[in-house]
């Protein structure tokens, strides 16, 4: 009996959680609020993806930024095209930036992104494929640690530059605003922001998951295999390339997927919110919940947006001081993170309920 519940308490624990976030929690929270808690959701799912890539396959992401970014500019450019399909005022239907910038017609890629379907496929497939692409070019190369970081954060400067430099294309520093629709349905009734917060726990929970499942599958212990001693692995006859490929792309798929929930919920997507240091708050947030935990770096997410939100409130002139007080004193006391801090105190319960045998009974003579 005890080892069925011992076995059942994490699916019920995931199922009552869900449970909540979806029946209770919509009715609890103001609209306002309801709506922060599901951006925080979408910097969750990007956490997932961290945790796979970094927790399990020890390659340190230090520009997940970008893949968000993909994911976040395809959405928001459907959604512009939608705006002005549905503006008698709108010159030629194009978007207002492009018509200052001299532009007649509009690019390939936004005509391309016209269709719902294919602007979610696409905040999907090309992060995927761009870190294919990367993580193939760069991992057969034996490009790993430092190396493999520094790379990441180039790539995440690179691409701010691109989308402030291309104005015409991108709308520049401004980025993209402004999304009333989407298919059809207004994005600014509390019954479509509740629909939304509804689809991102939904994506988090089936994310979270698929990631299980891999993280224990013999792929994942392979991944365990290659963060903890490449060389090793590649001398049994397994070629770490691939392996480590498709854990990175999974993971940029993951923020991809985070970036397109996260267009619509907030109302904008800005070189910002994608850049190096966006990036760097993604992989922080994963340090401080545990990146060897997929729950720990979610719940690292959620904890890290959720303080930001409070410490701005509260200091505002002053938050980022505190917020990076409570990175130090995290990282410091506790290194696995905060999933590394649980697991020790159940260690230490368990061991604490554990009884003591009783000392043997000693004999005349015998030794004490």
């Amino acid at each position: 009996m005890t080892t069925t519940l011992t076995r059942l308490r994490g699916p019920l624990t995931f199922t009552a959680l869900i449970a909540a976030a979806l029946l209770v929690l919509p009715h609890l929270l103001e609209p306002f609020r309801l709506n922060l808690l599901a951006q925080y959701l979408c910097y969750a799912i990007v956490a997932l993806g961290i945790a796979l890539a970094w927790g399990r396959g020890g390659m340190l992401t230090l520009g997940h930024g970008v893949y968000f970014g993909l994911g976040g500019y395809a959405m928001a450019i459907h959604l512009t095209l939608a705006r002005t399909a549905a503006d008698p005022l709108s010159a030629d239907r194009l978007p207002q930036f492009m018509v200052w910038s001299g532009r007649t017609e509009l690019p390939w890629f936004w005509t391309a992104l016209t269709h719902p379907a294919a602007a979610i496929a696409a905040a999907v497939l090309v992060p995927g494929t761009v870190a294919t692409l990367l993580g193939w070019s760069v991992f057969r190369q034996r490009v790993r640690g430092a190396y493999f970081a520094i790379l990441n954060q180039a790539l995440a400067a690179a691409f701010v530059i691109l989308l402030i430099g291309q104005q015409h294309l991108t709308g520049g520093s401004n980025g993209l605003t402004d999304f009333p629709v989407f298919a059809g349905h207004s994005l600014y009734t509390p019954t479509a922001q509740t629909t939304l917060y509804t689809l991102t726990v939904l994506t988090l929970a089936a994310l979270y998951l698929l990631f299980r499942h891999i993280t224990r599958s013999r792929y994942g212990k392979l991944l365990i295999a290659i963060r903890d001693g490449e060389d090793r692995v590649r001398y049994l006859g397994y070629n770490p390339t691939w392996a480590k490929t498709l854990a990175y792309a999974l993971s940029a798929m993951a923020a991809g997927i985070a970036g397109a929930l996260f267009v619509p919920i907030l109302g904008i997507i800005s070189p910002t919110l994608v850049g190096v240091i966006p990036s760097i708050m993604m992989v922080l947030a994963v340090a401080l919940g545990g990146r060897y935990s997929l729950t720990g770096a979610a719940t690292g997410a959620v904890l890290v947006n959720a303080a930001q939100t409070t410490f701005a409130e509260t200091f505002a002139g002053g938050w980022t001081y505190l917020q990076g007080a409570l990175f130090v004193l995290v990282i410091a006391l506790a290194p696995q993170g905060l999933a590394g801090l649980t697991h020790h105190a159940k260690n230490a319960l368990t061991r604490g309920r554990t009884p003591t045998p009783a000392p043997e009974p000693t004999t005349a003579g015998s030794p004490t």
